[in-house]
């Protein structure tokens, strides 16, 4: 292999490891992104079911809100252990945004084809952000990002990376 193509395919796969970000648990990761604190922005979509969605129909409650990416391989690896989260009672509600044919996402049709055949997810709520206008509202920099919204609908922090279900359910302990 020629010199030039090493080169760019260590670009790419920097770009690639960049996009879906490495492990990071820590709390200030994208924090500030985001004016934690402050009302979660409010967000109307759509899920895999024509289902519509709306922030305040959450009112009163907990929700922890996972952004992700069908080509994200970190993403789709916690597929399964978010799946079991999503099953269990919690305090919390758990939904997911994609954004279909943006930032290289699936058009919704061949997303909504290709996660009906994904195993392990059938407890996961998808919500469709058609064009990415909700994840740039929540300032979404990588993937997979968290966000944690308490019971008063205001965004008390962000996470980019890989969260544990363990990890999620200390941080709601902590929430109001």
């Amino acid at each position: 292999m020629s010199g030039l193509k090493k080169i760019i395919l260590l670009l790419a796969l920097l770009v690639l490891l960049s996009a879906c970000n490495a492990n990071s648990q820590d709390s200030g990761a994208n924090a500030g992104q985001l004016n934690d604190g402050n009302p979660a922005p409010s967000f109307e979509l759509m899920d895999l079911e024509g289902n519509q969605h709306n922030l305040a129909d959450y009112a009163g409650q907990k929700v922890y809100v996972k952004f992700w990416a069908s080509w994200c391989s970190i993403c789709l690896s916690g597929m399964e252990e978010l799946n079991t989260l999503a099953a269990e009672e919690t305090d919390f509600k758990v939904l997911t945004i994609v954004s279909p044919s943006s930032n290289a996402e699936k058009s919704t049709k061949s997303f909504t084809k290709w996660f009906s055949g994904f195993p392990k997810a059938e407890n996961i709520t998808v919500l469709l952000d058609e064009g990415g206008t909700f994840f740039e509202e929540y300032g979404i920099i990588g993937y997979p990002t968290s966000v944690y919204i308490g019971s008063d609908g205001t965004l008390v922090k962000s996470l980019t990376g890989h969260v544990s279900n363990e990890a999620i359910k200390d941080s709601f302990d902590a929430i109001k």
